[in-house]
């Protein structure tokens, strides 16, 4: 029976320098050649390569390491040889801090385990610099020569056969990027197509939640003394309009869509306002919400309305995750250029270890349940996108589950004056009696709108369509034009438009009301000549301010 061969004899005996690393690149085994070529001894081996051979410090072209680097990589990550382009790559010289100029022939060859992960590279080199001397100068021996011919020929051939290697993996890479390219196509599709859909269904949905809003305000009236359901329906109404706005602002904030409109803002005057709207809910089920601002304001460049939405959102997502008889803390500080707003409470918490996940899309601190009130995941997430579009960041921290979850908003502060406020504490009803054209398709938002303003004083006439609006217009005259954008015959742009250009069209006074109230819808409604663009679902308190400025800007 043959004798087994010596395998570890054979490769120390291989002219060929060798050197085996593993997937980390750390040295587990070198031949005789190899440390002959490198003037290294065994005991490299057990270390990483790079800490056995780094660039020349005194070079600052030196690339090696990360030539080699990158060709390592890529044999790990796809399981195939990689041939490297001819190298500089300096070996100390046994000196400190010294270096010898080496030029190589690299190749790296995977060794693959029976699971076909990679389980060894194979590092196989030549030593090149006597060839690359000898083509710089041009001056050698004729001995050295005919050798440098030899091993240039045998050169060729290697690199005949690595192009031939390497149009073969640029082919490979080209029907690669042409399915990629496909793929790319299909998501970005598909993403336009999602995006779609969720601005019309929160389009959509706002229609009936405008309805719903203006009846229970309409309940309001006829109930002066209250009813327990009033509360119930103003609540549950309030979550379904968040829930409405989280929806396309997510979408807006994953593809980069959301717009700001910013001026001098006090962040004391933000807070005041979004602790106000939401504080009604705390009261529910013995919640508190405490709030402590400084006496001197605190000033950021930002959109007012956006930023009460972050806070807004905080305090929402408080509310859900804190127990009946829980307490929420608001506070604002400025120091070193910034303000920092913070929201505490004493909730579930969450896992300190998860905290940057909460920004995620959909994502949610507890499943939905009975101590868990529903939400899509979405308002921190929007949150984040409108503090990052200001210049700040907002971070998330909790002690552990129980132990209660805080939120802090850092942005930065400026010394610009805010600009003046105008907007009264309450309803009130306008100084004179006016002629209201309403323009709506919702049949139930129309006749509530209707029945609001008839309370208000105000004399009302109600269409459903642009054509109906422009016939109204012609048989009579008014005061205001409540209009919606999306009609089903011609949109309320052409409607306002038309208007405009009637005789007596620079008279009117035209609100849009829609659900798109984005900063183009906006600037869209501008142009085609609206004085007014109010978002769905509309408050009675909104509309009526805004019919109390223009006409305090007919009387001026």
């Amino acid at each position: 029976m043959p004798d087994v061969p010596d395998f570890r004899s054979l490769f120390d005996a291989t002219l060929s320098p060798l050197l085996i690393l593993s997937p980390d690149f750390t040295i587990v085994e070198v031949n005789r050649a190899y440390l002959t070529a490198t003037r290294t001894e065994r005991s490299i081996v057990g270390h990483p390569i790079f800490d056995v051979f780094p660039d020349n410090p005194a070079d600052p072209s030196a690339d090696g390491v990360t030539n080699l680097r990158r060709s390592l990589e890529t044999v790990a990550a796809s399981g195939r040889t990689d041939t490297m382009a001819l190298q500089r790559y300096d070996i100390p010289d046994g000196e400190e801090g010294a270096f010898t100029e080496r030029y190589w022939s690299p190749v790296n060859t995977p060794v693959l385990g029976d699971d076909g992960r990679v389980r060894y590279i194979i590092h196989r080199v030549e030593d090149v610099t006597e060839f690359v001397h000898l083509r710089k100068v041009g001056r050698e021996q004729q001995r050295a020569v005919a050798d440098a011919q030899m091993r240039a020929e045998g050169m060729e051939i290697d690199l005949f056969v690595r192009a031939r290697e390497i149009r073969e993996v640029n082919e490979q890479l080209s029907r690669a990027n042409h399915d990629l390219d496909a793929a790319g196509r299909r998501l970005r599709e598909e993403q336009r197509a999602k995006d779609r859909f969720i601005a019309t269904l929160s389009h959509e949905l706002r229609n009936p939640l405008a309805a719903a809003t203006a009846a229970t305000e309409l309940l309001a009236l006829d109930m002066p003394d209250g009813h327990p359901a009033l509360s119930v329906l103003e609540r549950q109404l309030g979550t379904l309009a968040r829930m409405s706005n989280d929806l396309l602002d997510g979408t807006r904030a994953v593809t980069g869509h959301l717009e700001l409109v910013c001026d001098p803002v006090d962040v004391r005057s933000v807070v005041h306002g979004a602790c106000a709207d939401i504080r009604g809910l705390f009261g529910h089920e013995g919640r508190t919400l405490g709030v402590v601002l400084p006496a001197e304001p605190v000033m950021v460049d930002g959109d007012r309305l956006r930023l009460a939405q972050v806070l807004t959102n905080l305090l929402s997502n408080s509310l859900k995750y804190t127990r009946p008889g829980g307490h929420t803390e608001v506070g604002l500080t400025a120091a070193g250029g910034q303000a920092r707003l913070t929201v505490r409470d004493d909730g579930i918490g969450f896992d300190p270890d998860r905290a940057e996940e909460l920004f995620g899309v959909f994502m949610r601190a507890a499943p939905a349940g009975p101590d868990t009130p529903e939400g899509l995941g979405l308002g921190l997430a929007v949150a984040r996108t409108v503090v990052e579009l200001h210049g700040g960041r907002i971070t998330a921290h909790s002690d552990g589950p129980g132990k209660g979850a805080s939120f802090a908003v850092l942005l930065p502060t400026t010394d610009a004056t805010a600009p003046r406020q105008g907007r009264p504490a309450a309803v009130r009803s306008a100084t004179r009696r006016l002629s209201l054209l309403i323009v709506e398709d919702n049949v139930d938002l129309a006749a509530t709108y209707r029945t609001l303003l008839e309370r208000q004083g105000h004399q009302v006439t109600v269409v459903h369509t642009g054509r109906d609006a422009l016939a109204a217009a012609e048989a009579g005259a008014f005061d205001v034009v409540l209009c919606d954008l999306g009609l089903p015959d011609i949109d309320g742009y052409a409607v306002a438009r038309a208007l405009r250009a009637r005789p007596d069209g620079d008279r009117l006074r035209l609100i849009a009301v829609s659900g798109f109230s984005q900063g183009t819808d906006r600037a869209l409604s501008r142009a085609a000549g609206f004085d007014a663009h109010l978002a769905k679902p509309l408050p009675l308190t909104d509309l009526l301010d805004v019919l109390q400025r223009l006409e305090r800007q007919d009387r001026a």
